[in-house]
């Protein structure tokens, strides 16, 4: 507790136990500390105490919520493109509860993130848990999502195509707290999709392979003083060994190394010809490329680390600590050649706030990292 907030309980009155009390003044002194808002501290503390006492939880401002979300995103200690945390683009829509409102706002939200490929990062905020009445929930980990076909989303009622694909986009299943959820598609004009095609290769064309231009996250909650906003989707934009050495790799996902190192010529006879090395490079240089020809951002993992050593300099110098998860901000290839390989990070700590929670519920179809 630091002495602001010491001096300020003992100056405020006796009360009855309220939900998150410490938590929403831990987050409004941090609030007030960090932006200098034009009212007093104290006045809102009295106000959202009184609130707390009479509804069990208390309503954020506009900019209390902007600013909640964007520490979040600084504090994601697995999170390797914070850097431009202070511009995420915050789309407040805490009055949205319904699923097929929620729903709409969702394809809205891609709408705005996608910008014909110019991505930018953008968070929307539903409704919180309120007592009584919670939020809502969209069950599954990313809005875009290609399907593997997913048996709960075929038994709440799903059409998938036919024949199936090995690239149809699953539903968004949205639910309000543990209700069964809904199936709402999403429309064709939101989700933009890159063809890959290799630079050099003619032949990688023919393996007719494509991914999504947006990763919007939607499964993890947001807290910020207290207070859970359990639907809170929130994009960047993807580096290129996400798709590459990942998701297109991974032989849990769609296990592509065989094949490209069959198309190229190459000895899977042995592991020590390094085959599988040398597949998901031309895995990883497809992808870029053809983001790069469709106009489309995308970061390369070496591009990456270094603004992640830029934003750890900028926190200490503004005297924050940079919590970080070595394993997650290493990239999956040539760790080694990248500066963010040969350094100690400080240690992920699981109850700072404001952070996007551990995921709740999830409907999988390839999942990411």
């Amino acid at each position: 507790m630091t002495e602001v907030h010491a001096v300020t309980l003992a100056l405020l009155p006796p009360r009855r136990e309220g939900v998150e009390l410490d938590a929403a003044h831990e987050f409004l002194e941090q609030f007030h500390a960090e932006t200098n808002p034009a009212y007093p501290l104290r006045r809102r503390l009295r106000r959202v105490r009184a609130e707390i006492d009479r509804t069990g939880t208390y309503v954020h401002t506009e900019a209390e919520v902007a600013f909640g979300a964007r520490v979040a995103w600084r504090n994601a200690a697995r999170c390797i493109g914070r850097l431009y945390w202070h511009g995420l683009n915050v789309r407040d829509r805490r009055a949205v509860h319904t699923p097929v409102a929620v729903a709409d706002e969702c394809a809205a939200h891609l709408r705005a993130c996608t910008r014909g490929g110019r991505i930018r990062s953008t968070i929307t905020v539903f409704a919180p848990d309120r007592p009584g009445r919670p939020g809502p929930r969209i069950r599954g980990d990313q809005l875009i999502r290609y399907a593997g076909h997913t048996e709960r989303a075929i038994a709440l009622g799903w059409q998938p195509p036919d024949p199936p694909g090995r690239f149809d986009v699953l539903p968004l299943l949205i639910g309000t707290g543990d209700g069964e959820p809904e199936v709402h598609e999403l429309p064709r004009d939101v989700v933009l999709e890159v063809p890959l095609v290799h630079p050099e290769f003619d032949w990688f064309a023919d393996l007719r392979l494509r991914w999504h231009a947006v990763p919007v996250i939607s499964n993890m909650p947001l807290s910020i003083g207290g207070v859970t906003y359990p639907a809170a989707p929130f994009n960047g934009w993807y580096v290129g060994t996400e798709i590459g050495a990942r998701n297109l790799a991974d032989a849990g996902r769609y296990d592509l190394l065989p094949v490209v190192a069959d198309r190229m010529g190459l000895d899977r006879g042995s592991e020590r010809t390094l085959w599988r090395d040398r597949a998901v490079i031309e895995l990883v240089r497809a992808v870029q490329h053809s983001f790069d020809v469709a106009g489309v951002t995308m970061s390369d993992h070496h591009e990456e680390a270094r603004r992640f050593l830029k934003h750890i300099a900028k926190e200490e110098r503004a005297g924050r600590s940079c919590p970080a998860d070595w394993s997650w901000i290493v990239p999956p290839i040539s760790g080694g050649l990248t500066p963010v390989f040969h350094r100690y990070y400080d240690e992920p700590n699981s109850d700072i706030r404001p952070a996007y929670l551990p995921p709740t519920d999830t409907l999988r179809g390839h999942p990411g990292r």
